[in-house]
């Protein structure tokens, strides 16, 4: 994914309430062996680009005077109730050097696990990201979690998974994370009470 930034030359807060005025957005660009970079971004192109999920898990090409530089997402800073991006933070990576990000979890086929179609569970999703180390072309956009075969009062951890080819999975604490929970509604188990009772 690719967005445009130029040169910021002027700083501080009343600089940066000028350029939000004016429809653009304050950055910053580190890391790597060169110095950080100020620069600035068009408001309405990279509020779009924030909003795809892409944006926040990928290598992107920051198209920079004539030139191209791979950077890596780092933070946002929102206006407290506009919908407006106040600060960006990015981070120059290198193709040889390893990266640690975090990457969002996609759960697939939980409609059609016995858990739900069999016991009539409901899933709950523990963990909405992982966090991961690879080098930059082997960052995946997203990790699959596969529940097919999740029975209900059952649960998927971390060491369920197939993580891509050259992804490390950095955990804390807990070295196999539960990703998700195939939890039985309280109210099933009582009604088939009632039922052997009435009979």
């Amino acid at each position: 994914m690719k967005f445009n930034a130029t040169s910021r030359s002027v700083q501080g807060s009343s600089a940066s309430r000028r350029l939000r005025r004016a429809g653009r957005v304050p950055a910053i660009v580190y890391g790597g062996q060169e110095q950080p970079l100020n620069i600035e971004l068009d408001h309405n192109e990279i509020y779009h680009a924030l909003r795809k999920e892409a944006f926040h898990a990928s290598i992107l090409d920051m198209e920079f005077e004539g030139k191209t530089q791979s950077v890596l997402l780092r933070a946002v800073q929102w206006h407290p109730y506009k919908q407006q991006v106040l600060h960006i933070d990015f981070q120059r990576v290198s193709a040889t050097e390893s990266i640690t990000t975090k990457v969002p979890l996609h759960f697939l086929n939980g409609d059609n696990s016995p858990a739900v179609k069999l016991g009539g569970a409901m899933i709950s999703q523990i963990a909405t990201e992982l966090e991961v180390t690879c080098l930059p072309a082997d960052l995946p956009t997203a990790i699959e979690v596969d529940l097919s075969k999740l029975e209900a009062g059952a649960s998927v951890h971390l060491a369920d998974v197939a993580l891509p080819k050259g992804v490390t999975a950095v955990v804390h604490g807990d070295d196999n994370p539960v990703l998700a929970l195939a939890v039985v509604a309280g109210g099933a188990k009582s009604e088939e009470t009632e039922e052997d009772a009435g009979e």
